[in-house]
């Protein structure tokens, strides 16, 4: 049985022909529809033209979802998503089995399962993208919690006012986005001319002005870190998404950690930091993973 798996993004769409054991056959990406659902299920169902043999469809995206209910109540970073019933608009055009799973929950069940975290049993996912995406695995089981939000640590509020505004909330401040912004300010450069390519070949040649804007930015993930091994105590923390392929990015996040703990006046346990094998593939291996549970 081969399905489609897509992992829907705040600027790409990557899809992917699937075995039903988790085999990757082909793989494609495209730009995500920025203007509303309408053209956003019109760009999944040319995504599904392309497979017309597959049996389901196996969806990861941002925001909260109501995996029983195929319902997605907010749509982080696309908020065009906010109270809407994707499968069922879907379906009019895809007419096969549909599932639906936020994007970090997929990404920490496929770690959980064969990745990453395959020896804990308590460990949590972080997934850095446009946003910042989270999966908590408890007792080796996917916990969601009472409204499906569980790990969903974009919306912690990190401003010391403590306003959870745009500006104050952690997956906005510490979004992969961020970090460009703060170098391209930094360096007077446009900020439409900056990516994570280039922020990193400039930390990786030496670059002072981009090592103190990653160490800035490894600072404020390691605070939340380490509030999240205070509160969870999970074994285990896995960092992924497009910049944890960056090894000076997790060393930055171990060496503030460090720095934390060696300035705290208490004992606390100390987060364990790796970084997620699947990488990219992760959010659509988790995917089918959560298709596979709830059709077979």
């Amino acid at each position: 049985m081969n399905v489609l798996a897509i992992d829907i993004g705040g600027t790409a769409i990557k899809y992917a022909e699937m075995t039903n054991d988790l085999k990757i056959l082909s793989k494609g990406k495209v730009p995500t529809p920025l203007t509303g659902r309408e053209d956003l299920i019109e760009a999944l169902a040319k995504i599904y033209g392309e497979y017309p043999s597959v049996e389901g469809i196996a969806i990861s995206m941002p925001g909260i979802i109501d995996t029983k209910n195929s319902y997605c109540a907010m749509g982080g970073a696309l908020r065009y998503n906010d109270d809407f019933y994707l499968r069922h608009a879907l379906y009019e055009k895809c007419p096969v089995k549909i599932s639906m799973e936020n994007d970090a929950k997929c990404a920490a069940l496929a770690e959980a399962a064969a990745g990453a975290l395959k020896d804990v049993n308590d460990g949590f996912v972080l997934i850095f993208g446009t946003m910042i995406g989270g999966g908590y695995i408890k007792d080796r089981k996917l916990h969601r919690g009472t409204h499906f939000s569980a790990g969903e640590v974009s919306y912690i509020t990190s401003d010391r006012a403590g306003t959870p505004n745009f500006e104050g909330v952690w997956g906005n401040r510490c979004g992969t986005p961020q970090l460009c912004k703060m170098y391209a300010e930094a360096k007077n450069l446009p900020a439409n001319e900056v990516d994570g390519i280039i922020v990193f070949e400039a930390v990786n040649s030496g670059d002072p002005t981009a090592r103190e804007c990653l160490n800035r930015f490894a600072r404020e993930i390691a605070v939340q870190i380490f509030n999240l091994q205070t509160v969870l105590d999970p074994q285990r923390f896995a960092i992924g998404g497009g910049i944890s392929a960056q090894p000076v990015f997790i060393e930055a996040i171990r060496e503030n950690l460090k720095k934390l703990y060696a300035a705290c006046p208490y004992y606390v346990p100390h987060a364990e930091i790796v970084t997620c094998k699947f990488q990219n593939d992760a959010n659509l291996i988790g995917a089918l993973q959560c298709f596979l549970a709830q059709y077979f």
